[in-house]
């Protein structure tokens, strides 16, 4: 990516660049270079919430249908994959065999790169699957709306989390790749700024159940984002900095830490 004085991105071309690289829905980037990144990181929530939309509508649709809620978990969190074509996912799995490994950072990143998946990695990808699943089908069978605000509030944390973690002063273990891309284009205030709307949106989402649950939409997107703030800070001293698949390790995580969270109380 060029890294010059590039005219700031339009709010279009900010949001082509977040939907263009966190989903694989047809959007076609217009610009490439760091103007455009740090727009569309900015913008990461908003890709966010119209994948959590999707999965949450995923599972309403199910237990229209009479699935029940287990069924209609698993619709939800499987739409997120389709979405992302499992990146994520995958990110989850290469970092945790990573980190798994115990080796010197070098060493790290190239097991990471390796495509195949790890003892490690399984494990990671089966217990996140689960607790997913198993929190989003307790949050169905208390109430179907209640479900489906989970999911869409999960994507959108996780989504923010990878705005934070594209913030100034995070560098990339690699000078390519999508770490590369975005390391260190946003702002820490508007990184920031983007976090406390997102809480505050959150809590507002989660109002029409009453102010207990606004609260606890707002601590479980609180939670989440400090989840993955844990995990990004680990990545860096262990790796040398964030990567493609840091990124996606940090949404997956802030994800299931919201939905779990939502589930308490």
């Amino acid at each position: 990516m060029t890294d010059t004085t590039s005219a700031r991105a339009t709010p279009g071309e900010a949001l082509r660049f977040a939907f263009g690289t966190l989903t694989v829905l047809p959007v076609r980037v217009a610009r490439w270079d760091r103007a455009a990144a740090r727009g569309g990181m900015l913008a990461a929530p908003l890709a966010g919430l119209a994948v959590g939309v999707c999965a949450g509508a995923a599972g309403l649709l199910f237990l229209l249908l009479g699935s029940g809620p287990a069924v209609a978990a698993v619709a939800t969190a499987a739409v997120p994959a389709v979405l992302t074509r499992g990146l994520h996912l995958d990110g989850l799995a290469d970092v945790a065999d990573g980190l798994g490994s115990g080796k010197p950072a070098e060493d790290a990143l190239r097991v990471m790169k390796q495509s195949d998946i790890g003892p490690f990695g399984v494990v990671t990808l089966l217990l996140t699957l689960l607790g997913q699943v198993a929190a989003l089908a307790s949050l169905y069978t208390a109430a179907p709306a209640r479900g489906a605000l989970a999911a869409a509030v999960a994507a959108v944390a996780a989504r923010c989390s990878l705005t934070l973690a594209s913030r100034s002063g995070v560098p990339a273990a690699r000078p390519e790749g999508l770490g590369a891309a975005v390391a260190g284009v946003v702002r820490v205030r508007a990184a920031v700024a983007a976090a406390g709307l997102v809480i505050c949106a959150s809590a507002a989402a989660g109002l029409p159940t009453g102010p207990y649950g606004a609260l606890r939409t707002a601590v479980a997107v609180a939670l989440a984002l400090t989840a993955g703030e844990l995990l990004l800070r680990h990545c860096v001293r262990r790796f040398g900095g964030v990567t493609g698949d840091v990124f996606g390790a940090l949404a997956e995580t802030s994800a299931t830490t919201a939905l779990v969270a939502l589930t308490l109380g």
